[in-house]
């Protein structure tokens, strides 16, 4: 795999961080930087090491792995964007809480597709090494551009913009569905 592959897996693997970034951003009352920072390191750092515990596993674990692997993404994704929909609904003085579980709930989730590029580098028999650096870097900068804009545009809009958030997840996660032929 050359380097202009690899780059382009990277990219396609963090446009669902971007997307949720956007999201997360567009409802985030708390400190830009900083919440911007944790997201992308959040979200590079597994999208970087799901590939190499995929890679690790695989063939031993492909079938199962591309069975359930969209499903699981799916309800992550689902539950969380319902509870955005749900939380918008609240009185308006309430505002989002940064909480470092439901980061870790989005990283899992947007990174299981991670997981799956991973056991297909081990069976072309491809050095795990460069790509996961390359997908954290471009998965990393992609977040943090994702939560910028979100955060931008989210104070234009303030109002109702967690819904859209939720809606949005919801979104994503039925993409990956499709996209794996699971619907």
């Amino acid at each position: 795999m050359d380097l202009l592959s690899m780059v382009f897996v990277g990219i396609g693997l963090g446009m669902d961080t971007f997307s949720i970034s956007v999201s997360r951003g567009l409802v985030s009352h708390e400190s830009g930087i900083n919440y911007a920072l944790i997201t992308a390191f959040s979200f590079g750092a597994f999208q970087a090491f799901m590939p190499v515990l995929g890679w690790i596993s695989g063939i031993e674990i492909q079938s199962i792995v591309s069975t359930f692997a969209p499903w699981v993404a799916f309800t992550l994704l689902l539950l969380i964007g319902l509870k955005m929909i749900y939380e918008s609904t609240m009185l308006e003085e309430e505002e989002f809480k940064f909480s470092y579980r439901e980061l870790l709930l989005l990283s899992v989730a947007t990174s299981i597709d991670a997981f799956a590029v991973g056991v297909s580098f081990a069976l072309l028999n491809i050095s795990i090494w460069l790509p996961i650096i390359i997908i954290g870097v471009i998965t990393f900068f992609l977040s943090l551009a994702g939560s910028y804009l979100g955060e931008k545009i989210g104070h234009i809009f303030e109002n109702r913009i967690e819904a859209l958030g939720g809606v949005i997840l919801i979104l994503i996660g039925l993409r990956i569905l499709l996209e794996n032929n699971v619907l």
